[in-house]
C-alpha cells in the first residue's frame, strides 16, 4: 500500500494549503510517484507538479510564503522551481503548466511511460493510501512492473533530444530494459543530440557514472553510435591494436577498464576510501563519477601517438596528448576548475603507478615524487591503475606481473591513507635562510632549492637545519654549472 513519508507529507501540506486558498488544483506527476511505487528514496527529495496554467506566478508566490529559493526554468512552457531546506534535506518543487488542454494531454508529453503517472495532491491528505487514486493513462504501472523504459509518444525525442540519453540513464539507475521501439526511435533521432547543451548532456552522463551499470550503458550507446556523437574523439580509438601486452584494442580496453572499476568498487569495504570517492568535487558531482570519466579518457591520446618501431607498437607521450584532448572535452562539458584540475592529474599521471610497480619495493624518492605530483588525486589514480591493469590481459602480461602490480598499489593506497592523516612536515629552512646563507638574491632558483629540499627531508636525507643548509649549497652549485 502506497503512502508518503510523514516528513514529506508535512511539507506537501504547506503547498496544498497554499493552493487550496487560491483555488488551484495541483497534480503530483512523474518521478516521485514512480519512486514511491518502486520503494526508492532520495536523500534530497524532488517533486514535480502539473498545474493547468499560471505555474510560474504560483511558484513565485509560494516561494515568498515559504521563504524558499525560486528560479524560472522555462518561460515558454511555464516551468519554475522552488527549493527549500528542511529536516537536513533540500526539497525541490518543480511546477509547470499543462502542455495541452487537460491532464491527459499534458501527461502525453512526458518523456517515458514510467513518468506519466499522476495524483491529485488533495488525495495525499484525504486518503490513507493513494494506490486507488493514481491517474495512469499510458500504462505506467504496467511498465514499472515489467521494468521497461518506453516513450509515451513517438514525438518524445523530437520534443527534447536529451531524452535519448535519459532513456539510458534511467535504464542504468533502475536496472530496467529499454523497449525495442524506443531503441529504434533513439537510433533514428540520435543526431538531434548535437543541438542539446553540453551541460545537460554532462549531467545525464554523470547519472550513469553514479551507477554500477556504466559499462553496460556505454556499450549500448556505442552500439547505436550515440556515444561518438557526444565524444567524436573516440572514432579514432577503434581497431587500434596495442601489442602483446594487451588483448583488446584501445577502444575496447577503455570500456573494459570502466567495467573493471565497477567490479573493483563493489569490493571496496574501507570506509576511508569510500568517503574519498564520495567527496563532492563540484555541484553534486563526486570524485567516483569523475574517476569514471578519467578512465574513459585515460587512453584517448593513443591514436595520435601510435608508432610502429622495430616490430613494436608504441604510444610514447600518449598521456600528454590525452591530457590535451581530455581537458578540451572537460571544458566543452563545462566542468568547474576543480574538476578540470582533477582530470588533469588523472590523465597525466595514470602511468605512474605502473612504473612504480615495476619494482616490488619502489624507492622512497620515487614514491615521494608520485604523491607530490599527484596530490589529492593520488588515490584515485591508484584505483584507476588497478582497473587499467585488470583490463590488460595480453600474452606478455604475466600473472606474476599482475600480482606484483596489485601488491605494490595496495601498499601505496595504505601509505596514502596514512599520509593523509599526518600533519605536513614544516620546512627546516625557508627562502630567507637560503638567500642569507648563500648570499643569493630573489630568483626562481630559491624555489627550486626549496622544492628539492622538501624531497630530501621527506625521504630522510636531511633532518636538521644545518644539513638542509649544506644540501642547499650543493643544489645551488649544481644548478649554476
Amino acid at each position: 500500500m502506497l503512502k508518503f513519508h510523514l516528513n514529506d507529507k508535512k511539507i506537501l501540506k504547506e503547498i496544498y494549503d497554499f493552493a487550496k486558498n487560491r483555488r488551484v488544483k495541483l497534480y503530483l506527476v512523474g518521478g516521485v510517484l514512480r519512486d514511491l511505487i518502486l520503494e526508492r528514496q532520495k536523500h534530497n527529495p524532488d517533486f514535480d507538479f502539473a498545474i493547468k496554467k499560471g505555474a510560474i506566478n504560483f511558484g513565485r508566490n509560494l516561494a515568498k510564503q515559504m521563504k524558499a529559493g525560486f528560479v524560472v526554468l522555462d518561460k515558454e512552457h511555464g516551468a519554475c522551481r522552488v527549493a527549500r531546506k528542511a529536516s537536513r534535506k533540500t526539497y525541490t518543487f518543480d511546477f509547470s503548466d499543462f502542455r495541452g488542454p487537460g491532464l491527459a494531454e499534458d501527461l502525453q508529453h512526458r518523456d517515458f511511460t514510467i513518468n506519466s503517472i499522476a495524483l491529485e495532491l488533495e488525495k495525499v491528505f484525504s486518503a490513507k493510501y493513494i494506490d486507488g487514486f493514481l491517474i495512469d493513462y499510458y500504462g505506467a504501472q504496467e511498465d514499472l512492473k515489467e521494468k521497461i523504459i518506453r516513450v509515451v509518444n513517438k514525438k518524445s525525442f523530437s520534443e527534447d533530444p536529451l531524452r535519448i540519453l535519459r532513456a539510458f540513464s534511467f535504464a542504468s539507475i533502475l536496472s530496467f530494459e529499454i523497449d525495442k521501439e524506443t531503441l529504434a526511435l533513439a537510433k533514428s533521432e540520435k543526431n538531434k543530440l548535437t543541438g542539446v547543451s553540453f551541460e545537460r548532456v554532462r549531467d545525464e552522463l554523470f547519472k550513469v557514472f553514479d551507477t554500477d551499470k556504466t559499462f553496460d550503458c556505454f556499450v549500448a550507446l556505442d552500439k547505436l553510435k550515440i556515444l561518438e556523437i557526444i565524444f567524436p574523439e573516440i572514432k579514432k580509438m577503434r581497431k587500434i591494436g596495442q601489442g602483446p601486452y594487451h588483448h583488446l584494442d584501445v577502444w575496447q580496453h577503455t570500456l573494459e577498464s570502466i567495467r573493471q572499476f565497477d567490479l573493483l568498487f563493489k569490493d571496496i569495504k574501507d570506509q576511508e576510501i569510500l568517503e574519498y570517492l564520495d567527496e563532492v568535487i563540484s555541484s553534486d558531482r563526486s570524485r567516483r563519477q569523475l574517476l569514471k570519466l578519467g578512465l574513459f579518457l585515460h587512453d584517448i591520446g593513443k591514436p595520435a601517438t601510435l608508432r610502429h618501431e622495430k616490430g613494436r607498437t608504441t604510444f610514447h607521450g600518449h598521456e600528454r596528448e590525452g591530457l590535451r584532448l581530455g581537458i578540451g572535452i572537460a571544458k566543452r562539458l563545462k566542468f568547474s576548475n576543480d574538476e578540470v584540475h582533477s582530470l588533469h592529474k588523472m590523465i597525466l599521471w595514470h602511468l605512474r603507478p605502473g612504473y612504480l610497480a615495476d619494482s616490488e619495493n619502489p624507492t622512497a624518492r620515487a614514491k615521494f615524487r608520485y604523491f607530490r605530483d599527484a596530490g589529492v588525486e593520488a588515490l584515485s589514480i591508484l584505483l584507476l591503475s588497478l582497473a587499467d591493469q585488470r583490463a590488460t590481459k595480453g600474452p606478455l602480461t604475466t600473472a606474476g606481473a599482475r600480482k606484483q602490480h596489485e601488491r605494490v598499489v595496495a601498499r601505496l593506497i595504505r601509505e596514502y591513507l596514512h599520509k593523509s592523516k599526518d600533519k605536513k612536515e614544516e620546512r627546516l629552512i625557508n627562502g630567507n635562510d637560503i638567500m642569507k646563507k648563500l648570499r643569493l638574491t630573489p630568483s626562481p632558483l630559491i624555489g627550486k632549492i626549496l622544492w628539492a629540499l622538501e624531497e630530501l627531508q621527506a625521504i630522510g636525507k636531511v633532518r636538521t637545519k644545518e644539513e638542509a643548509l649544506k644540501a642547499a649549497a650543493k643544489i645551488a652549485k649544481a644548478r649554476n654549472k
